[in-house]
């Protein structure tokens, strides 16, 4: 009898046979049923109720691209959870905002971690920011599946171009259809008003300090009027997440350099409830 390779403490054959550097392919040889689009779910009558990240934005300025999101997750009418983490690094020049079905989106954010990660090792190098782009446009898609039960993931990319030196921002459809966006891009229940506001306060030519603060104008925006999206709660001292990916790699900013933020666009909107508008031409 064959001896258990568990039992010896030995690795099974396939993780020392070559193969394919990509993690997903490998999963899919070995054990299929670990993709999220290999599951079977149960049949039901109509969607299945389960909590909801909601609204993503990020923004470039020369020198690398804001990623950030609000922290609220809802189930129908009822808030699920009101400090959910909703970006993630993907790897050192990259990060991963979430929307849709929160289970499956960070389930998802971790596989493609791992993808990353794996592809690093087998490789000796790191993929290019539009090789990233697209792993994650093949995992999208093959969760059509679950989409089409409204177990939706639709995340946004963004990621520091070693290459072109500069940051770039990927968005998805439910299909895995992607779209480079310009400038700045928004995903999620709330992302018509927080595009607006964007709209309004882009400049090709902002500091690292402007885009931190139109992500979170934006989120404000977007709270203001989707009820689905939270903005700064600061009797929970909950604030948006922000990150800042640059050439020095990704950064998380702090809870005290967020809450700063925060607190100064709250001061400001007491002045100005519908925030600032763009200069008049």
């Amino acid at each position: 009898m064959e001896p258990n390779p568990r039992s010896t403490g030995r690795l099974p054959a396939a993780f020392l046979t070559p193969g394919s550097s990509s993690f997903m392919d490998f999963l899919a040889e070995h054990q299929p049923e670990m993709l999220p689009g290999k599951r079977r779910l149960p049949h039901t009558q109509g969607v299945i109720e389960a909590p909801h990240g909601t609204t993503i934005v990020a923004v470039t300025f020369p020198g690398g691209v804001v990623l950030a999101g609000d922290r609220r997750a809802t189930m129908g009418n009822v808030i699920a959870q009101r400090d959910i983490e909703k970006v993630f690094p993907a790897d050192e020049y990259s990060a991963v905002g979430i929307a849709g079905t929160a289970g499956l989106a960070v389930e998802m954010v971790k596989l493609f971690q791992l993808e990353l990660e794996h592809f690093e090792k087998v490789e000796g190098t790191q993929l290019s920011l539009e090789g990233k782009a697209n792993r994650l446009s093949t995992m999208i898609r093959s969760n059509l599946g679950m989409a089409m039960q409204g177990l939706a993931v639709v995340p946004l990319f963004a990621g520091y171009d070693v290459d072109r030196d500069k940051g770039r921002v990927f968005s998805y459809d439910v299909t895995g259809g992607r779209s480079e966006e310009h400038g700045y891009a928004a995903t999620g229940s709330g992302s018509i008003f927080a595009r607006g506001a964007m709209k309004k306060l882009y400049r090709e030519d902002l500091s690292e300090a402007e885009a931190t603060t139109l992500v979170v104008q934006a989120l404000y925006d977007a709270a203001d009027d989707d009820s689905a999206t939270g903005g700064p709660d600061v009797a929970r001292r909950i604030y948006p997440i922000v990150t800042v990916i640059t050439d020095d790699g990704f950064r998380r900013l702090t809870e005290d350099e967020s809450s700063e933020i925060a607190r100064a666009v709250l001061q400001r909107r007491l002045e100005q409830p519908d925030g600032p508008r763009a200069a008049l031409l």
